[in-house]
């Protein structure tokens, strides 16, 4: 019995301690246009392993399991290639599925300018290329974006035979910032709650 109370007691102070938490999260919205351009000029996504897995029939001839692309792809605020760049996208895309056009996308979202400068977001998931909107997880990421959460949704804004450009809808939660000034340094130390 003593054993459930004290089961019981943990749990509360554990919720209560994700409610503090939640109360000082901030949630981030931000939209952007990533290009994609598989050609020259101005190649940015490169097949870094030929599959040596069977060809895929969802696919066009020569896309075959396992396929391996890099890529850095500029990251703009507007559909036009010559509008502000936001930052840089960066990462892989492997071909996971023998029957369907699906990848496996690992990215950092490397942003430029404004007030998220120098942060990285962290994007991963499965990403059906059949499907009109498409859904990655955001899994961390660096200074503003520290410890982040969420999803980018994923859209077809404009495709043609050498690129494609993608609208990403990013929406990131941010937990608060429960960090206490250190003595001497001024540098800021996560507060580690203890049970």
């Amino acid at each position: 019995m003593a054993r459930h109370r004290l089961l019981l007691a943990a749990a509360v102070v554990l919720a209560l301690a994700a409610a503090s938490i939640a109360d000082d999260a901030r949630q981030i919205l931000l939209r952007m246009y990533m290009h994609n351009v598989f050609g020259p000029p101005g190649q940015r996504v490169v097949l870094i392993v030929k599959g040596a897995g069977p060809m895929n029939p969802s696919m066009p001839p020569e896309h075959y399991f396992g396929e391996t692309y890099a890529f850095d792809d500029s990251l703009t605020q507007n559909r036009s290639s010559s509008s502000k760049q936001a930052g840089r996208a960066q990462g892989t895309a492997m071909l996971a599925s023998m029957r369907h056009p699906v990848y496996l996308v690992n990215m950092v979202m490397l942003l430029t300018g404004g007030e998220y400068d120098g942060s990285t977001i962290v994007v991963e998931g499965r990403l059906d290329a059949s499907k009109k909107e498409r859904e990655l997880a955001v899994v961390g990421g660096t200074g503003e974006f520290r410890l982040a959460s969420g999803y980018v949704n994923c859209t077809t804004a404009r495709e043609e035979k050498k690129f494609t450009v993608y609208e990403l809808n990013v929406n990131a939660t941010i937990p608060g910032d429960d960090s206490e000034p250190e003595p001497d340094t001024g540098r800021r130390r996560r507060r580690i709650p203890h049970f």
